[in-house]
C-alpha cells in the first residue's frame, strides 16, 4: 500500500511539468496570482498550521479523511496516530515560517509543496528544522480535505528567528 501511495505521488509531480496549473507564492514577490482553487488551498494549509499548533482535533478531524497518510522523520502513521500525537503533545507544532508555497492541481486532487521552518516540541524537546512539506488534498462534495502530509528534511541552514 506504502509503495502504491508512493508511486501514485511521484507520477502527479511528474505530471506538474507537463500540463498541471501551478502558482508559486513567497512573502517577498507574487509572481503568480493563484486561481480562487490554489488560493483556497493555501489558505486551508497556513490555517491547518495554526490549527495544528493549537491542538483544535474537532477541526483537524474534519480535515484529515479517514485513510489519511503522515510520513515525519521517524516514520509514517495513519488519521488515528496523527491525531493522538497531537492530542498527548507528543509532537506540539508550535510554529510554522513559511518561505513559499506552489500548488498544482490535477482535477480533485491538489499537491502543495511548502518550503517551511518548523518549530516543534518532540518528546518534550523544543527542535527547529527546515522541512519540505508536501500536502495531498482531495476534493469531497465540493470541499478540500487532507489525504498526505510529508516532511521531508532540507539541508539547509534555519531561517526562523526563534522567539522562547
Amino acid at each position: 500500500m506504502k509503495t502504491t501511495i508512493l508511486i501514485v505521488l511521484l507520477v502527479l509531480f511528474g505530471l506538474k511539468w507537463s500540463f498541471a496549473q501551478s502558482t508559486t507564492q513567497t512573502p517577498s514577490s507574487n509572481t503568480t496570482i493563484p486561481t480562487k482553487a490554489e488560493q483556497e488551498i493555501l489558505d486551508l494549509s497556513r490555517a491547518k498550521w495554526l490549527w495544528m499548533a493549537d491542538k483544535k482535533l474537532d477541526t483537524l478531524d474534519d480535515l484529515f479523511v479517514e485513510r489519511a497518510v503522515f510520513v515525519h522523520m521517524s516514520g509514517s502513521s495513519n488519521k488515528a496516530r496523527e491525531m493522538e500525537v497531537i492530542k498527548s503533545g507528543m509532537i506540539w507544532y508550535k510554529k510554522a515560517e513559511i518561505y513559499s508555497a506552489t500548488v498544482n492541481i490535477f482535477g480533485n486532487t491538489a499537491i502543495l509543496l511548502n518550503d517551511i521552518d518548523l518549530q516543534a516540541v518532540v518528546g518534550g524537546n523544543e527542535v527547529v528544522n527546515p522541512f519540505m512539506v508536501t500536502e495531498v488534498y482531495l476534493k469531497e462534495k465540493g470541499k478540500w480535505r487532507m489525504g498526505s502530509l510529508t516532511f521531508s528534511h532540507l539541508r539547509r541552514p534555519v531561517k526562523m528567528v526563534i522567539n522562547k
